[in-house]
């Protein structure tokens, strides 16, 4: 980067970290450090959800997403404004009347102490796993940028992050979050206004989305169906996203305390309605505004040459293999079909503007055909990096839009658009860290304990809670290079794995008011999740296809569906016990 650069990150990043700090000052208390005294407005509810939502893994591999996939992860949020008006309405009364620090000591009440542990022990484990994915997405940047060791680049992230969310707590991350937010949104328009204007003269953005929509990235609504029926295993569809989506956005929203944490922050049960309800209105533009990002950088790469692969890295050690003669000769078979691509993608452009469809439905046939052929050789590179190479990597999803940045933006705005995923890196992070260490605290330290702690030693052991997740998730973070997804795909993924069966359980508290036997919901918990992992494992092995959204509609319904069937079994077998 250069000077200028250097200047924008680092004023950026410290000012906002100052401004957090200093608004960030609360009483030296669970109520505090915890949930901002239960004093803010809506407003900064709204802003502090969707900063939560909005880490790095969003502004760095969703534009990846749309890049290589198109429009169609934008389905995967369609279930949340359903989900926002349910939670409004069944779950925050609750939360409030019983004036909670987390969501699972609601649970206790309901029905017992061990059906409280199961799930907050579930939320552990999955947000914590969740984090340490996330810590990793800012080390990418770091890592590419420099050339760091990415092990090394974790550990120096981390720390940051710790003390960042150990000075400040609750309310420092979401008075953050409200300028991290504004700065967020005007970069990435300025990037997306950067992109259009280094199209060539006389292409403008409808013309990019032209040549998106032609070549399959426009592709915003899919229903699913083919010709031999629905596509079960198809990720990303107006079904799956209505459906799963709905179950996954009703858990995370409802019952993930990373979450559940910003609206109790609210000081009233209208504020948090109104925090929720308009991140249900914001939340499906704001990410179609993202991947169209992904789409815009797509079309620039029509014009522009691309690299065969995004991520240097694995590039260089291609290099320095026996595959290097092979690489040479694959590029320059990409350098051709680079050069003929742009010819056509600039001859579809003039019939685009003088309205002739024949010639414009020949042009989409050549760069169709342009396109799958430079996937072939693409193909090609990732195939030797993830079977041939020692720690390859053959996804680049995560390193498109970072290249584009660094290569093609001016001097200043590189800096701030690096500035941007760091600041939505902390802000989501933060939250998590404080959820992991409020769960912690209360669902865990507070149970076990019999020493009686006054709130300025509550308040200091939640900063050595948040201290220890934050080291669990930099070790976390060690293990993630080689997933080989999308970082975005991946943490929604991992989600899948438990969202379903938290929900299930939180549906029974509020919905099955018959079923009061903490045992018969601990049992279908776990009956629930062993159902959703033999269904994610037989998916893996290739024994069915199920896309992973199917997930947590499945352990939701799952966990209703066995507490039914042994809350019967229960009573049937009292009544015999009665009746001898």
């Amino acid at each position: 980067m250069s000077q200028l650069d250097w200047i924008v990150l680092v004023i950026t990043l410290t000012g906002i970290i100052a401004y957090g700090l200093y608004k960030g000052r609360s009483s030296h208390n669970l109520d505090g450090y915890f949930l901002s005294d239960r004093s803010l407005p809506w407003g900064l509810i709204l802003l502090s959800i969707m900063g939560t939502q909005a880490s790095a893994i969003t502004f760095l591999s969703a534009p990846g997403q749309a890049y290589t996939d198109g429009m169609r992860f934008v389905q995967y949020y369609f279930g949340i404004p359903i989900a926002m008006v349910v939670i409004s309405i069944f779950f925050v009364p609750i939360y409030y009347r019983m004036k909670v620090y987390t969501a699972y000591q609601y649970l206790e009440e309901r029905f017992d102490g061990k059906t409280r542990t199961l799930t907050s022990l579930l939320f552990l484990l999955s947000r914590g796993l969740s984090t340490g994915i996330s810590v990793f997405a800012p080390s990418i940047i770091l890592s590419s940028l420099f050339g760091w060791d990415i092990y090394w680049t974790n550990i120096f992230m981390g720390g940051l992050l710790i003390i960042y969310t150990m000075s400040g707590g609750a309310k420092a991350v979401a008075y953050t979050q409200r300028f991290q937010l504004v700065i967020i949104f005007t970069g990435m328009f300025l990037a997306a206004y950067m992109v259009i204007r280094f199209l060539p003269a006389g292409v403008g953005f409808t013309d990019a989305l032209q040549i998106g929509g032609k070549l399959q990235r426009f592709n915003v609504i899919t229903s699913g169906f083919t010709k031999t029926g629905f596509n079960w295993s198809d990720q990303y569809n107006l079904l799956s996203g209505i459906i799963g989506g709905f179950f996954l956005a009703l858990s995370y929203f409802g019952t993930d305390q990373s979450q559940v944490g910003r609206y109790l922050t609210a000081s009233s049960i209208r504020e948090s309605r109104m925090g929720l309800l308009m991140n249900g209105l914001v939340k499906i533009p704001m990410q179609f505004a993202i991947l169209l990002i992904g789409v815009l950088v797509f079309s620039f790469y029509q014009f522009n040459k691309a690299p065969i692969f995004f991520n240097q890295v694995q590039l260089n050690k291609l290099e320095n293999s026996n595959y290097r003669d092979s690489l040479h000769q694959v590029n320059a078979q990409y350098d051709a079909l680079y050069i003929t691509k742009k010819r056509t993608v600039t001859e579809f452009t003039e019939a685009l503007h003088r309205k002739d469809e024949a010639m414009i439905d020949q042009k989409t046939a050549e760069l169709q055909t342009l396109q799958d052929s430079s996937e072939v050789l693409r193909g090609k590179v990732v195939h030797w990096l993830n079977k041939n190479i020692p720690n390859g990597d053959g996804n680049d999803t995560n390193y498109i839009f970072l290249s584009f940045v660094v290569e093609y933006l001016p001097k200043g705005l590189v800096g701030l658009l690096i500035a941007i995923i760091f600041l939505a890196s902390w802000g989501s992070i933060a939250a998590a860290l404080n959820s992991l260490a409020s769960c912690t605290m209360v669902d865990f330290h507070r149970r076990i304990t019999s020493k009686k702690e006054t709130g300025e030693q509550e308040y200091r052991l939640s900063k050595w809670y948040t201290l220890a997740w934050g080291l669990f998730c930099i070790v976390v973070a060690m293990f993630t290079y080689d997933l080989g997804k999308s970082l975005i795909e991946t943490v929604n993924v991992l989600g899948s794995l438990f969202y379903g069966v938290i929900l299930g359980i939180f549906l029974v508290a509020f919905f099955l008011k018959n079923i009061r036997n903490g045992s018969v919901v601990f049992w279908a918990a776990i009956l629930a999740e062993l159902l959703v992992l033999t269904v994610f494992i037989f998916t893996k092995t290739g024994v069915f296809k199920l896309g992973f959204l199917w997930l947590n509609p499945i352990g939701a319904l799952g966990v209703v569906l066995f507490s039914w069937i042994l809350s019967k079994v229960s009573s049937r077998y009292v009544d015999r016990l009665i009746s001898k």
